[in-house]
């Protein structure tokens, strides 16, 4: 195997990378995390979780009121969220002020929660128990608008809620300055003549975007559940179908993820066990969720049930510091190992240079650096197979019908020269993994999300709109092509010639701080190979030294 065909093979990983995306889209594999339990009996409202008779039951949820009139919302507005809250205290829509839809809509904030045609997704929260408000119960709201002011650090928001029986439930929304994360507080009076006992639950609904249409860069949107054993644990909207999952975990929390953005459910109390639940819903909604410990109180006396939610950018310095691991929700792969450091190095470099577009392009020149010895190793060995190419055409020529003298004679000249014909092979082999865990950082990292360049450049997470990089990329290509050895099949040289023209077809869709990356890459390839030939032709190990034989 020479290095023409490696980088054939190189190809078709990559091409096999895409496809491997669109399956695992369409038939992941069913999580098998050992807090699995035996999942809850159906409830005759799937939208209010009821708990199996166990350490955690409490009785089933009564009639739990009128649904909110239609219409009638709270608004809050923060320094960088607006969001509307029915009156059974869900959150049904969400803007982030801080990031636009598009480069072209500016103005227009990016919509993460909606109950809309186009989008549903949602955050309903209550209390299971006896004499509880559920998500489905009307709350009063002193006002209608609630914004934080220019002097505010934090802004708080109540909901009142009052059953027959005296038991009064103030439901309280706490946001903070600069903070996409929402404090829930549930202050409960026990005004009734009777002991009272609650949980309170958070579920994150929403439907499948993925049976609107496919995407030509595929990344996961779906649930995760984290446990201290498992700190990730996938769980697609098909596993949901597939079964309901059922855990109860301390110092865990819940998520629902897409690019670059998402919903999550963080418990106020890590040492507790929580319940944690996923539910398919008829409508073809999904969610998951958590029930918190129970709340038990007597007559006359107070307490209060409290959780978190975020609803932001997956910014892996602010998730670190809400919960533990929530940062694996940038999801970078089996190659996050490398993904990260890498993603250090680039954050590191953007503090210095201001631009996403140049940190890439210092961070390939790193990579170059750290890995040019052996990428000199193998640009030497493709330069000595240059060397003695013509021989082995002509040896080709004269045992085209004996292919086993013909491999006898091509390695009895390898052996002569010292030639190791995998030379060229190993530095590419090596660098693969780099490659494929900066295009994960490339692709899932919110701060590259309409991160602007250079002239024409506005955005490198979306596609060069002159395709003026993929042009050079494919011309990158047929220059190195020119510095490399030919193959010696001609149908294999066939291929190699197409590729150039496959790759920048293939890559006129890619975001272009990835081909930037790969463009970079290519250039300083080319410079490092023209240097070493060069070098090998002073030295008369290139062409001019097979006379001195």
């Amino acid at each position: 195997m020479d290095t023409q065909r490696f980088i054939l093979i190189l190809a078709l990983s990559l091409v096999s990378l895409m496809l491997w995306q669109e399956w695992q889209q369409d038939y992941g594999a069913v999580p098998t995390g050992a807090g699995h339990q035996e999942a809850a009996t159906p409830a005759e409202d799937p939208g209010i979780p009821q708990l199996k008779p166990d350490e955690m039951a409490v009785p089933q949820v009564p009639g739990a009121g009128a649904p909110a009139a239609a219409g009638a919302v709270v608004t809050v507005e923060t320094d960088v969220l607006r969001l509307k809250i029915d009156q059974g205290g869900t959150i049904v829509f969400a803007e982030l002020l801080d990031y636009p839809v598009s480069l072209a809509q500016k103005d227009q904030p990016f919509v993460l929660l909606d109950n809309s045609a186009s989008l549903y997704h949602v955050i309903q929260s209550g209390i299971v128990g006896e004499s509880a408000p559920t998500h489905k119960a009307v709350f009063s709201a002193a006002q209608q608008n609630y914004t934080l002011g220019a002097g505010q650090q934090t802004l708080e928001v109540p909901l009142r809620w009052t059953a027959e029986d005296g038991v009064t439930v103030t439901r309280m929304f706490v946001f903070a300055r600069g903070s996409y994360r929402v404090y829930l507080k549930y202050l409960v009076d026990n005004g009734s003549d009777s002991a009272w006992e609650g949980r309170q639950y958070t579920q994150l609904k929403r439907d499948d975007p993925s049976r609107e249409g496919r995407r030509l860069i595929y990344t996961y949107t779906g649930a995760v559940l984290s446990s201290p054993d498992n700190r990730y644990e996938k769980i697609s909207f098909g596993d949901m179908e597939d079964q309901d999952a059922d855990a109860q975990i301390s110092n865990g929390w819940a998520a629902m993820i897409q690019h670059y953005f998402l919903t999550a459910i963080l418990p106020s109390d890590i040492e507790a066990t929580y319940r944690y639940y996923t539910r398919t819903f008829p409508s073809g909604y999904y969610s998951i969720g958590s029930v918190s410990p129970a709340l038990r109180l007597d007559p006359g006396q107070q307490g209060e049930l409290t959780g978190y939610v975020y609803i932001g950018p997956k910014v892996q310095s602010v998730l670190e510091t809400l919960a533990d691991k929530l940062e694996l929700t940038v999801d970078y792969g089996m190659l996050w190992f490398l993904a990260k450091p890498l993603f250090w190095c680039l954050e590191r470099l953007h503090g210095l240079t201001g631009n996403w577009g140049w940190s890439i392009i210092l961070v390939t020149i790193l990579l170059k650096l750290l890995f040019y010895h052996l990428s000199a190793a193998g640009y030497r060995s493709m330069a000595n197979m240059r060397r003695v190419q013509p021989r082995l055409l002509a040896i080709r020529e004269r045992h085209k019908d004996d292919r086993a003298r013909l491999n006898q004679a091509m390695m009895q000249i390898y052996k002569e020269e010292k030639i190791n014909p995998l030379g060229g092979c190993f530095p590419i082999l090596v660098q693969i993994p780099v490659f494929l865990a900066l295009y994960w950082v490339l692709l899932e990292s919110v701060e590259m999300r309409q991160a602007d360049f250079i002239f024409w450049l506005k955005d490198l997470s979306s596609k060069d709109p002159f395709f003026v990089l993929p042009i050079i990329m494919g011309a990158t290509m047929l220059i190195q092509q020119k510095l490399n050895p030919a193959p010696m099949d001609p149908m294999q040289e066939k291929v190699m010639k197409a590729l150039p023209f496959v790759f920048t077809i293939f890559f006129a869709f890619f975001p272009s701080g990835l081909v930037l990356y790969w463009v970079t890459n290519n250039v300083l390839s080319i410079a490092q190979q023209w240097l070493i030939m060069r070098r090998l032709e002073q030295e008369g190990i290139a062409a001019g030294s097979s006379s001195s034989r």
